[in-house]
Parts: C-alpha cells; sequence; structure tokens
C-alpha cells in the first residue's frame, strides 16, 4: 500500500451560487478526487463549498442564509465536504482569487510550522470593531506563497460552465484568472463532447499554465442544474432525486422559489460586471 503521506495534498474549493445546491453539485467533489488519487499523486484530505454572498446580484439569487442553509443540510452525511459561509457572509461580492486566499491562508495558519502571527483582521484600524469571529482579509498577491511548507494545495474545483466564463468581457480580470491557475490550479468537470479543451487552447493565458488545469471527464452524463431545479419548483414540478432529500424538504418548508424570487435582481447589473466595467471605464478617461 501507498503511503499517503508521500503524496501532495489538496484541497478543493468550490465557489458558486449553489442556489440551490443539487446532486451535481456533490457529484463533482467525488469525481475530481477520484481522479486525483487515480494519479497516484495526489490525496484530497477536504472539499470546502463556499456560497457567493448576497452582493453578487446575480438574476433569481436568493438569501444566502437559505443557501448556506440547504449546503450544510446537503452534506451532512459527508466524512470530507463541508460548507464554509465566510464569504456569503461578507458585506460585498468578492472575487473568486480573494476566496482562494483567504482559504489559503486558513489553511497556513492551521499548520504549526507556517502560523501567522499577523494574520490581518478583516477589520481595518480605526473602524469600529464587530463582533465576529475569525474573520480575516484574504491575503494579498505575494504574502504568502502556494507552496508554503507543509500546507495543503488549494486548487479550484468548477464545472466547464465556469471555465468557459473567464472568456466573458468584464466578468474576470485577467490578472487574476492568471493567479488562479499558475499559483492553484483548476480541477475542471467537463462532458462529453464539451469544448473545454479546445477553449484552454484558443487562450494564451490559460495554455500557459495548461500542466496546471486537470479536465475530468465524467462519463456518466447528469444534467442537473440549479436553474432547471428551479424552473421545476416553480411548475409545481418534483425535484425529488435531483437535490438531496433534507434540501427538498427545506425548500418546501420554506417554499423558496416562485416567479417572484425568480425575478430578484432582474434589473440588476452582475457585481463583477458593475465593477470592471466602471473600471474600465476610469482607464479610458485617464
Amino acid at each position: 500500500m501507498e503511503n499517503p503521506d508521500n503524496k501532495t495534498q489538496v484541497v478543493l474549493l468550490a465557489c458558486g451560487s449553489f442556489n440551490p445546491i443539487t446532486n451535481m453539485h456533490l457529484r463533482l467533489f467525488e469525481l475530481a478526487k477520484d481522479y486525483l488519487h487515480e494519479t497516484g499523486k495526489y490525496n484530497v484530505i477536504k472539499g470546502i463549498i463556499s456560497p457567493v454572498g448576497d452582493a453578487y446580484k446575480k438574476k433569481s439569487l436568493i438569501s444566502a442564509n437559505h443557501r448556506v442553509t440547504m449546503a450544510k443540510l446537503a452534506t451532512e452525511s459527508s466524512d470530507w465536504v463541508q460548507v464554509d459561509d465566510w464569504e456569503s457572509s461578507q458585506n460585498e461580492w468578492l472575487e473568486t482569487l480573494k476566496v482562494l486566499r483567504y482559504h489559503h491562508q486558513k489553511l497556513a495558519s492551521s499548520n504549526p510550522a507556517n502560523s501567522l502571527q499577523n494574520a490581518v483582521p478583516l477589520i481595518k484600524p480605526g473602524r469600529k470593531r464587530k463582533q465576529e469571529a475569525n474573520r480575516y482579509i484574504p491575503v494579498k498577491k505575494n504574502q504568502l506563497s502556494p507552496e508554503t511548507k507543509g500546507v495543503p494545495q488549494l486548487k479550484l474545483l468548477c464545472g466547464a460552465d465556469m471555465l468557459e466564463s473567464f472568456g466573458i468581457p468584464n466578468l474576470w480580470k485577467l490578472e487574476d484568472i492568471t493567479e488562479i491557475v499558475a499559483n492553484h490550479g483548476l480541477i475542471c468537470i467537463t462532458r462529453a463532447g464539451n469544448n473545454a479543451q479546445k477553449f484552454i487552447y484558443e487562450s494564451d493565458t490559460l495554455w500557459q499554465h495548461k500542466n496546471n488545469i486537470h479536465l475530468v471527464e465524467e462519463w456518466i452524463t447528469n444534467d442537473i442544474s440549479s436553474t432547471k431545479i428551479r424552473r421545476a419548483l416553480r411548475r409545481g414540478q418534483s425535484v425529488r432525486y435531483l437535490v438531496p432529500d433534507a434540501v427538498r424538504a427545506y425548500i418546501e418548508k420554506h417554499n423558496l422559489y416562485s416567479p417572484e424570487s425568480e425575478d430578484r435582481n432582474a434589473e440588476v447589473i452582475l457585481a463583477p460586471l458593475q465593477k470592471y466595467a466602471r473600471g474600465c471605464k476610469q482607464e479610458q478617461t485617464l
């Protein structure tokens, strides 16, 4: 038997709306874990689900409190995937890279050999302190090296749709994409016939770091999506066996998805599009 201590330890982080969380979201973690273990190089020790905050302003996005609760219900039976509400509890929308930096800092802080004595508090000096436990600002670029001794590698787990969203104007900053793929890496779950490999080939940035992007093909086709779940719920149709039973019961108890909830944020521009488009205009006026 191989000694897992000789392998690179990995923590998988999945960011997204989880509106609601589905069986397919959970399946991504299992697929990624199997793939990494089969390489013989990695030992996956933990999975983290990080629901986005309300400030993301995505259309039909219900309250983060509900989405976090459903995610926790969905992972109750898992012995390695857990939910983290740090991102969802922030008042402002946070870029995915900042969430990665935060969790990497947290992993390093929990390692005695790399304890961060000067972890940066979320509250800036001079501001009134809020009574929040374990709140830190994600470390800045190069403040903490992803190769810190003894700290597991933190990789972003996603579907092909997130990978391809890198190409949407003003949705991601190029420097963020570069740091994500160069310093952390991607585990991207694709489906048969998907063009993820072609998308990587056509991007100079992704191609440069292609060895740090792992494409995992899902051969057991599964077309479950949160959008389709919400549509079925609006129409009074069953979603049993598409989401965990505890999640289905919670949705029914709180009557979470309706035509009214689907129209939430309908007239609001997505937070990153607002931020980056505004930045581009400012640059143009300089």
